[in-house]
């Protein structure tokens, strides 16, 4: 079992930075490789660029949930799972990072605080025990599955790249949940599956002007 009474905190701060402030790297090719660029008009960029800005913060959160829930796993496959889960949603970081900069938008500033919140959350989780943890992730992926099938009637139809992007994303995050329930993951009760759909809102709707 990992000593998570004495976490690395220069690794933790390193992680945050990494997350929050490098350029991500994906392991794929983007989803949206291939398909031609939509002729957008100048508020479906707009539009399209905001909605993109909102799953970035989104994956933004997802990195910090999975690294507090993985410093805090007991269980080593469990500790692994997570991981590997972060390193494949990298590429979600990545691919939406180029889309908006391809449609000229911009990051959200308050990325640093979504992910310190997340990181928060994530840990208690996993304090609580493996099978409460995974259970969580679950039913964030199943929360952002269909936040991503709502931007997919948002999106301008002929925005191809995006859809791709998103596309993929919610196929990633469907499999993500499935893992969790596959390795463990209990269902949370109702008050705790309402008060993460509200700290979602919270941060959509936030993310989507600022």
């Amino acid at each position: 079992m990992k000593d998570s009474a004495c976490p690395d905190i220069g690794a933790l701060l390193a992680d945050a930075v990494k997350t929050v402030f490098t350029p991500a790297t994906a392991s794929r090719p983007s989803p949206a490789e291939g398909e031609a660029e939509a002729d957008l008009s100048l508020q479906q960029r707009r539009q399209a660029a905001a909605l993109m800005r909102v799953n970035h913060c989104g994956e933004v959160c997802a990195q910090a949930l999975y690294q507090g829930q993985a410093l805090f796993a007991r269980d080593e496959k469990v500790r692994t799972s997570l991981q590997e889960a972060a390193d494949e949603e990298i590429d979600h970081l990545a691919w939406t990072a180029e889309r908006i900069n391809d449609l000229g938008g911009r990051l959200s500033v308050l990325n640093p605080i979504w992910y310190a919140g997340s990181f928060a959350l994530g840990a208690a989780a996993a304090l609580v025990s493996d099978k409460v943890s995974l259970g969580f992730v679950a039913e964030t992926e199943n929360q952002v599955s269909r936040h991503l099938q709502g931007h997919l009637d948002t999106l301008p139809e002929h925005d191809v790249r995006s859809r791709a992007i998103v596309k993929q994303m919610d196929i990633d995050e469907r499999q993500h949940a499935t893992n969790a329930v596959e390795m463990g993951g209990v269902e949370l009760p109702e008050p705790a599956k309402r008060a993460m759909a509200v700290f979602g809102k919270i941060m959509t709707s936030t993310s989507y002007w600022i």
